[in-house]
């Protein structure tokens, strides 16, 4: 029978005994067939010596065959016990070899916790919609114009506008005293784009070349450079060269030139259509997920197993020294601080407990047929949908990847139908921007 011991909310003891001979006879039995493989200086293969290979590797033997041994008997007791174990356990040997020919161990360990879960149909849930517009459809199709624009020059007696580029020279100063990064030669920019500070953007409207001017403008409170962020300063601008947006003719011509399969205005307008909808599901989907999970966290009473919590650190600081790599940051190989996705950690940990257990109680795993589904959703995106497919369904943990969306699909869903459901209406730009 197994004594399981309880130390805290979630951890556990058990008390481990190996019978000492068995483990001595396997002991043996590894280190002569080690002697049998084995290659060392002076001896033919196959003729080591036992008491040479003895010498030289009883003790790694030992260990491995204590680790495996223990092993098992962990395994059996936690089996015995009906236990669910959260994370591997921590050995401790009690005792050497006892009177009786025995081993002891100490496992220690944490448990699943037990998770409480509040009645779903009293929690009130924000589920986002969005409608795809004429309008927003024509700005998009404006944008695919825009990266196709030429420029030329503005006749000198026309100001600069919205959608013009402008060249131009400019000095700003601080309490008359020159700052950094206040001053360029020859910088370009376009009107209207956010591409400058809104204040400085309608500064320049109206100047014609060769023109000109000084404004004062004031830095926001939390502009990123702090030595002026709040403070004002005087510009002195020239222009220099003002050219005004060449847009190419919303023809087939244009619909072709894009090279998207798409010979006609209506075909693109078609395609395009399609896109921005998958894009906005995705979007909408996103939202609503969050939401969800946001409110679950709220809803569920669970102790947060540290051990889980302590892996779940660790692979985020796995992750952004990678992220680190990728974008050759000289901070790579720096020290990066676990304790520092401590709160992160703990709730990913909170969260993928509560859905794992809603998903297994309310059997919302991922079907064969929404796995393709979702997955050829997916590929439409591409130039080539029947190989983004492939090169899914050829990888295991690529389609582990479309599994979890999947899942999450089907809580989110399985959710919002038993949840009190307040319907909100996003704008295009509203939800792309969240």
């Amino acid at each position: 029978m197994v004594t399981v011991e309880t130390l805290d909310k979630l951890e556990r003891r058990i008390t481990l005994t190996l019978p000492a001979e068995p483990i001595r006879n396997e002991v043996a039995a590894r280190l002569k067939k080690l002697a049998r493989t084995i290659k060392a200086d002076g001896f033919r293969p196959g003729k080591v010596p036992l008491s040479f290979v003895t010498q030289r590797y009883a003790d790694s033997v030992q260990y491995e065959v204590m680790s495996d041994k223990v092993g098992e008997a962990f395994s059996d007791a936690v089996s015995q016990a009906k236990l669910r174990i959260a994370g591997p356990p921590r050995i401790s040997e009690k005792s050497s070899e006892t009177l009786d020919g025995h081993f002891a161990f100490d496992a220690f360990f944490e448990v699943f916790p037990e998770i409480k879960m509040g009645n779903l149909e009293d929690i009130a849930i924000e589920r986002v919609t969005s409608t795809l517009t004429e309008a927003t459809l024509d700005k998009t199709i404006d944008v695919l114009r825009k990266q196709r624009r030429t420029f030329q020059r503005r006749p000198s007696s026309e100001g600069a506008c919205e959608g013009d580029r402008v060249t131009i020279d400019f000095e700003g100063k601080i309490d008359g005293v020159p700052f950094e990064g206040g001053q360029a030669k020859e910088f370009q920019f376009l009107i209207g784009e956010g591409q400058m500070l809104e204040a400085f953007d309608k500064s320049v409207r109206g100047m014609k070349e060769g023109d000109s001017k000084t404004f004062p403008m004031e830095f926001p409170a939390d502009y990123q450079s702090k030595d002026v962020a709040g403070k004002e300063a005087d510009f002195l601008v020239t222009l220099t060269k003002l050219e005004e947006q060449i847009l190419p003719a919303m023809d087939d011509t244009f619909a072709d030139s894009l090279g998207v399969g798409t010979s006609t205005v209506e075909m693109l307008r078609e395609n395009v259509k399609k896109n921005l909808e998958r894009e906005i599901k995705l979007r909408i989907q996103q939202q609503n997920k969050k939401f969800v999970m946001d409110a679950l966290l709220k809803l569920a009473e669970l102790e947060v197993p540290k051990t889980l919590v302590s892996a779940e650190m660790e692979r985020m600081v796995e992750a952004a020294r990678t992220e680190l790599k990728s974008r050759g940051s000289s901070d790579a190989n720096s020290e990066i601080p676990a304790e520092f996705f401590r709160s992160q950690a703990e709730r990913r940990v909170r969260l993928s407990l509560i859905v794992r257990e809603l998903v297994l109680t309310h059997q919302l795993q991922a079907k064969p047929d929404q796995l393709r589904a979702h997955l050829e959703e997916m590929a439409q995106s591409y130039e080539n949908p029947a190989e983004v497919v492939r090169w899914y369904l050829s990888d295991t943990d690529r389609m582990a990847e479309v599994g979890s969306l999947v899942v999450e699909n089907n809580l989110a869903e399985f959710v919002l139908s038993s949840a009190k459901v307040v319907e909100k209406e996003l704008p295009f730009d509203e939800l792309m921007a969240a």
